[in-house]
């Protein structure tokens, strides 16, 4: 069956970043993505105006959905930018681009932990043997590990796939936590950040980034994000550096979708190598 994607829609475009930075959960295989959902493996692939999800499952189908980020409301967020000089063309010039979304609140987690302070290559590598080491192996993709077996390891059961000692106890102690993480979707943006940066090795930028790609908050902005920073020096300094809190005050120039403008603003950096 079908999930609807408006249009415009490239599926290339929109989802390069599980080709260029698999870790085994979500895995593009001849020309489409593989993910598990519900001990399922899916295939996600293009079809006009839509993906196809075989098997069809309403599961399935919800998850997708957020991973292609449907959540996001582009025809405005369009309409806006092209009232804005600089971001106006960026957008026009990424036509088809959707960002994607970290469907799960504790995988999204894991994610942004394996990615501090180190390249995104790195960190999926790093993570590709945590997900291949603690999930489960379908044909294609792997479950990504559950929290309850994560909280009964030890830090050297992480090291030993590349973690640093201190983000093998942040993602302990994250899975050993008593935070309701599903519950994290009912608070306001800065009551998410409250109860997040109270956890071991989860500061702003973490909690940012959970804002901007789990829960696609319009206002989130990861200033803290040394590529959001690159790409807002390269638009907006004329390549001069800035600091983080710099790079903070100017995201008010894109409320009300400071989250929509950072992800296309990190997509035309990249684009524009």
């Amino acid at each position: 069956m079908l999930l609807e994607i408006p249009e415009p829609y490239d599926f290339e475009l929109s989802t390069s970043r599980f080709r260029d930075f698999s870790d085994g959960a979500t895995v593009w295989h001849e020309g489409g993505l593989h993910r598990v959902v519900a001990g399922t493996e899916a295939r996600i692939e293009p079809a006009p105006g839509s993906v196809r999800i075989v098997p069809w499952s309403d599961a399935a189908a919800a998850e997708v959905g957020r991973l292609l980020g449907l959540p996001f409301d582009l025809d405005a967020f369009r309409a806006w930018a092209a009232t804005q000089p600089v971001l106006g063309p960026l957008v026009a010039g990424l036509a088809g681009f959707r960002p994607t979304l970290n469907p799960r609140p504790f995988e999204a987690l894991v994610i942004a932990i394996t990615a501090q302070q180190i390249s995104l290559r790195a960190a999926a590598a790093i993570r590709g043997r945590f997900v291949e080491r603690l999930g489960v192996r379908y044909d294609h993709a792997w479950a990504f590990p559950e929290r309850e077996r994560v909280a009964r390891l030890r830090p050297r059961h992480l090291m030993v796939l590349g973690f640093s000692t201190r983000k093998a106890e942040y993602v302990i102690e994250l899975a050993r936590s008593d935070l309701d993480l599903d519950a994290l979707a009912e608070l306001t943006d800065d009551e998410v950040v409250v109860a997040l940066t109270a956890l071991p090795g989860l500061g702003r930028w973490t909690a940012d980034w959970y804002l901007a790609r789990h829960l696609a908050r319009p206002e989130a902005w990861p200033a803290g994000d040394l590529g959001l920073r690159r790409a807002v020096e390269a638009f907006y300094a004329d390549g001069r550096p800035l600091g983080i809190e710099e790079v903070r005050t100017m995201g008010e120039r894109f409320a009300p979708y400071r989250n929509l403008s950072a992800q296309f603003l990190l997509a035309g950096a990249r684009m524009a190598g």
